[in-house]
């Protein structure tokens, strides 16, 4: 099974970013190389909706150039869910743009904000293995 990985701080990066902004669903960029993230970029939900996201275009932009310039790859995407649940909707499926990149998406847990990873593809998607480094 495919893997992911990440450090905590980029785990306690997302989860203020998508707190501070509910609430609308949060989204934003991971970039890194292959399958492990080096940086969150938070970018702003132009549609402020707390049912759909679409990354701000000029955010997203300067996210890219940000990553490009430091020799990085846009690895990831996330957004909310903040009703849940924390698996593609059928609009993530729709809408999916970035298919080389993992799709990490936060939804209310019992007690706190749960994240999961998925590859979303043309047949759908399948969960990834993330592993949260220290």
């Amino acid at each position: 099974m495919e893997t992911f990985q990440l450090a905590r701080t980029h785990v306690e990066q997302m989860r203020m970013d998508v707190c501070l902004r509910l609430p609308e669903e949060a989204c934003g960029l991971l970039g890194g190389r292959q399958n492990r993230a080096e940086i969150v970029l938070p970018v702003t939900n132009s549609l402020h909706s707390s049912t759909r996201f679409f990354l701000d275009p000029e955010e997203m932009i300067t996210a890219i150039l940000q990553l490009e310039s430091r020799g990085m790859d846009v690895v990831g995407i996330y957004h909310s869910h903040p009703a849940g649940p924390a698996v593609p909707s059928e609009t993530d499926l729709r809408e999916t743009t970035w298919r080389e990149a993992v799709s990490l998406i936060w939804s209310p847990g019992r007690e706190d904000w749960q994240l999961r990873a998925f590859r979303v593809d043309s047949g759908g998607w399948r969960e990834v293995i993330m592993t949260v480094m220290e």
